[in-house]
């Protein structure tokens, strides 16, 4: 059975990939490389389809490959025109509070909101639902990833 502390564990890895991608950028390091190996250890891209709606999508609103994916988090490769790179944008932290989930025996489901920190120490709320399903080693991996900014209250 997939259990909390895994998913916590995942998102955990998953926030602290998007830090280490913006630091990369700031400092003029391979941000690409770190991408790549994000995007590679942490969904499931060539395991099975991948359901990622990302927060600044558009245009192009679904990334099912790989680079696309790699396209939305770095504006490296040119998949997604409208890409800018999510995460070059600086994020010094990103912070998940789940609102439940649903654990089964080889898959899991959290929902909720999650929070990335500016360089100027400003929190930005976005809505999240992540799928998770084990590979062949039992790590889990993002096979859904939906992101929305929350709805204008005017």
């Amino acid at each position: 059975m997939v259990t909390v502390a895994e998913v916590e564990k995942a998102q955990q890895a998953w926030g602290e990939g998007i830090v280490a991608i913006s630091a990369a950028h700031g400092s003029g390091e391979d941000y690409v490389g770190r991408a790549t190996t994000h995007v590679e250890s942490l969904y499931a891209y060539g395991m099975s389809p991948v359901l990622f709606k990302p927060t600044m999508a558009a245009v192009q609103q679904f990334r099912p490959t790989f680079d696309e994916a790699l396209s939305y988090f770095t504006a490296s490769n040119g998949a997604c025109p409208e890409d800018t790179g999510f995460a070059i944008q600086g994020w010094t932290k990103v912070r998940f509070d789940n609102q439940n989930m649903i654990l089964n025996e080889s898959s899991a489901i959290a929902m909720g909101n999650y929070f990335f920190t500016s360089p100027e120490g400003n929190e930005v709320k976005v809505e999240f639902t992540f799928g998770y399903m084990r590979d062949s080693n039992g790590a889990l991996r993002i096979n859904v990833h939906h992101s929305s900014l929350p709805a204008s209250t005017n």
